[in-house]
C-alpha cells in the first residue's frame, strides 16, 4: 500500500466551532407592549368584556324591552315582579326592569364623557407642568389647589343649583371642569421623573420638538396611570350621577338609575 509523501502534512481545523447565532427577541413599540400586556392580563380582558356586555345590553333596550320607562299605570303599583314586569313596578306604575336598562344609557354616556373631558384636561395640564417645570409649574398647580381644597361634592350642588335646567351636556362639561386637577396632579409627577430619564436626553439630543418628546416619548410612558385613573373617574362619575339624580340634583329625566325606584 502506499502511503502519504513524506512531504505532505495533513491540516487539521483547530479552530473552535462558531456558536449559533441567538435568536433576537422582538422589540415592541409601547403601545404594542400596552396591548401585549394588556391581552395577558386575564382580569383585564374580563373587565372590558363585562363592561361592553353592559353597554349593549343598554343601548340594544329598543330591541327586547316591551315597556315604557316614562310611561305610568296607576293601577299597577308596586306589582310583583312577574313575566310582564321582570322586576316589577315601582309606586307609579312604571317598569322597573325598562327603567333600568334605559337608565344605564344616560350613566353610560356621563361616565364616558366626564371620563374623556377630564383626561384630555389632566393629561394637556399634567403634561405641560410636569415637562416644563419652573413657574408654569407653579401657576397650575396653584390652580389645582384651589379646586382641591373646595369639598367636591357641595362645589357640584352648588354649581347644579345654579344652573337649574340640567341637562347631559351639562351636566358633562360641569363635572368635567371639576374633577380633573386629581389626574393632573398624578401625571405631573410621572413626568416629573421621566423627563430626567436617559431617553429623554437623547430625544433632545437628537433635535426632537418639545412636543414630539411629549407626545411620543413621555405621554406612551405615562399611560399606565392615565388607563387606571380614567377608568376609577368613570366608575365615580357614574356613581355620582346617580346619587345626585336620587337627591333631586340631577338630570331631570324619568329613566336614569338614581331614580329609577
Amino acid at each position: 500500500m502506499s502511503g502519504p509523501s513524506p512531504g505532505s502534512t495533513k491540516q487539521v481545523n483547530t479552530e473552535p466551532p462558531m456558536p449559533e447565532a441567538k435568536e433576537q427577541k422582538k422589540s415592541y413599540s409601547p403601545t404594542k407592549l400596552i396591548v401585549k400586556r394588556f391581552f395577558a392580563n386575564k382580569l383585564a380582558v374580563a373587565g372590558v368584556f363585562m363592561f361592553l356586555l353592559v353597554v349593549i345590553f343598554s343601548f340594544s333596550a329598543p330591541l327586547f324591552v316591551e315597556h315604557d320607562p316614562a310611561q305610568t299605570n296607576p293601577l299597577n303599583t308596586y306589582a310583583e315582579p312577574s313575566s310582564d314586569h321582570w322586576l316589577g313596578t315601582n309606586s307609579s306604575g312604571q317598569d322597573n326592569f325598562a327603567r333600568l336598562v334605559y337608565g344605564g344609557q344616560i350613566s353610560l354616556q356621563v361616565g364616558v364623557f366626564i371620563m374623556l373631558i377630564v383626561s384630555v384636561i389632566g393629561v394637556v395640564l399634567g403634561s405641560i407642568s410636569g415637562y416644563f417645570g419652573g413657574w408654569i409649574d407653579s401657576i397650575i398647580m396653584r390652580i389645582t389647589d384651589l379646586f382641591l381644597i373646595f369639598p367636591f361634592l357641595l362645589l357640584v350642588l352648588t354649581v347644579v343649583t345654579i344652573l337649574q335646567n340640567v341637562n347631559v351636556a351639562i351636566l358633562v362639561i360641569t363635572l368635567g371642569l371639576i374633577v380633573w386637577p386629581n389626574i393632573t396632579r398624578i401625571l405631573r409627577g410621572t413626568y416629573l421623573t421621566l423627563r430626567e430619564r436617559e431617553f429623554i436626553y437623547s430625544a433632545r439630543a437628537a433635535g426632537a420638538t418639545d412636543l414630539r418628546i411629549i407626545v411620543k416619548h413621555m405621554i406612551p410612558n405615562a399611560i399606565g396611570p392615565i388607563i387606571v385613573n380614567a377608568t376609577i373617574i368613570m366608575a365615580q362619575m357614574i356613581i355620582l350621577e346617580s346619587a345626585l339624580s336620587f337627591i333631586g340634583f340631577g338630570i331631570p329625566a324619568p329613566t336614569l338609575l338614581g331614580e329609577r325606584c
